[in-house]
């Protein structure tokens, strides 16, 4: 997979096993901007979502870190719109990781309408412990998400 903008050291599979996360969902009536298709905002809501769900499916429930003091943090998404969508479409949410750092992640999204890519998107997700200071990954996070590490790990 090329992504535009990742260092090439970022996407050398380290993983051979590893598979994007699914997370299927249907756009509802609500989500539709006023020319019936499905709203911007409404993609970033997809992409947030497919994170969760593939952290939740990988053990890591996001109100149990955060009692151990750890946040997950968007420090930045680049979101690429490439195709409509309209209402009752079913949509798929690919999720990955492409690179660990020792206080951030890579990841890199796709939502697919049928065989469609209509929209992708790369998030920098640091991790910080209540105060916002950014802090080590737990080796347990780690560990935890590399099923779906299809990049490398770093200590930078």
């Amino acid at each position: 997979m090329v992504v535009e903008g990742v260092a090439t050291k970022a996407i050398c599979p380290t993983n051979v096993n590893a598979v994007p996360h699914r997370h299927e969902v249907k756009v509802r009536f609500y989500e539709l901007d006023p020319y019936g298709h499905l709203n911007h905002s409404a993609y970033i809501q997809l992409f947030e979502t497919g994170r969760i769900e593939m952290l939740e499916q990988a053990g890591v429930a996001l109100h149990e870190i955060e009692k151990n003091d750890f946040r997950f943090v968007v420090s930045q998404i680049e979101t690429s719109f490439l195709k409509s969508v309209e209402a009752g479409a079913h949509l798929i949410v690919l999720t990955e990781v492409l690179e660990i750092r020792r206080a951030s992640s890579l990841w890199w999204q796709q939502i697919i309408d049928e065989s469609d890519v209509v929209a992708t998107q790369r998030a920098r997700i640091a991790i910080t412990n209540s105060s916002g200071k950014p802090i080590r990954a737990p080796r347990e996070i780690i560990e935890a998400i590399t099923p779906f590490l299809s990049g490398i790990k770093t200590d930078e």
